[in-house]
């Protein structure tokens, strides 16, 4: 069957906004690389994940779709592109990628399916960063403490930890591991990953950037945006004291700190499983819904040039969003 064909004029559009919205994103990062400066918040999606702005910039599609006029563009010269069906058109060669890449994705696809079925957990707290400075007198991040070294400790001690990502129990000092309620290990990943732990919603923008062009740009930028609003609770919550970096503390050492955590904490669970299922669905080929649930509520099915056109409104309301965050 032939694919839907986007005509020129309506993808350009989608990868001009696609970038700017990036570009806004991105420019404090980008304004304190060059000034050598560093924010511990708002840059560490760039070094815990190693992605350079320029790679979130990069507009795909999606596979099942023919960009018009397309031969021409730069993006002729980009790896897994290839000739579309119609002439001088350009699609994803979805088909080579999903060769080259099987393990990867199918490990990605075990990973994302065992995590939207799974029901969340939201008794955590957030701990798992006071696990990592735990006993430990020499710390990862050169950041003072918000109630000291013996206070922080007490907090550690008077709680049980429950930390279910493997990424952030791996950071756990020596005398933390045994505190926690399970030993995590790579092996183990897809067994105990939950839709409540804020690292999981974070690394759904890790497992968009490996599905690469298979991924609609909109559907990647807003896995960023969550990765990034989940970072902000995440280091607010911590013991770190960042009023230095105008991060007011959620102190979860208190009950209303605790009732305040989990609210946000449900609030990122919702949004991350969202994009979880369009990501899952993307890696398995399925077709993503752009609209709400019928009368006998499937999810209904558009065709690959509808839902690129319907992304044009979400990639420019994103980026309003973007540039006034």
């Amino acid at each position: 069957m032939t694919r839907p064909l986007l005509p020129r004029d309506e993808w350009t559009a989608m990868a001009d906004a696609h970038r700017a919205r990036a570009e806004s994103l991105t420019a404090g990062h980008r304004m304190r690389a060059r000034r050598s400066e560093t924010h511990p918040v708002e840059d560490f999606l760039f070094t815990y994940y190693s992605y350079k702005p320029s790679l979130l910039a990069r507009w795909h599609p999606g596979a099942g779709v023919d960009l018009a006029d397309a031969a021409g563009d730069a993006r002729a010269a980009w790896r897994w592109y290839a000739p579309g069906a119609h002439a001088r058109s350009l699609r994803i060669d979805d088909a080579a990628f999903r060769a080259a890449k099987a393990d990867l994705l199918a490990s990605v696809e075990r990973l994302l399916a065992a995590t939207l079925t799974r029901p969340a957990m939201f008794g955590c707290f957030g701990l798992h960063e006071w696990a990592m400075v735990y006993r430990q007198r020499e710390r990862r991040h050169p950041l003072p403490l918000r109630l000291g070294e013996r206070a922080t400790d007490d907090v550690v001690e008077s709680h049980e930890l429950r930390c279910t990502h493997v990424d952030a129990f791996r950071f756990f000092t020596p005398e933390a591991v045994p505190r926690n309620r399970t030993t995590l290990e790579r092996s183990n990943q897809v067994v105990f990953e939950q839709p409540g732990c804020l690292h999981a919603g974070m690394d759904v923008y890790k497992w968009a950037m490996k599905a690469g062009p298979l991924v609609p740009g909109d559907l990647l930028l807003d896995a960023f945006c969550l990765a990034r609003d989940i970072r902000r609770l995440d280091m607010a919550a911590s013991p770190y004291d960042l009023t230095e970096w105008d991060v007011t503390p959620v102190r979860i050492e208190t009950v209303e700190g605790k009732a305040d955590y989990i609210r946000r904490q449900r609030g990122f669970s919702e949004r991350a499983q969202v994009l979880r299922s369009r990501l899952l669905g993307v890696i398995r080929g399925e077709d993503q819904p752009a609209g709400g649930h019928d009368e006998q509520g499937a999810i209904p099915r558009p065709s690959a040039a509808t839902r690129s056109r319907a992304s044009v409104t979400r990639v420019a309301a994103s980026s309003s969003r973007s540039a006034a965050s």
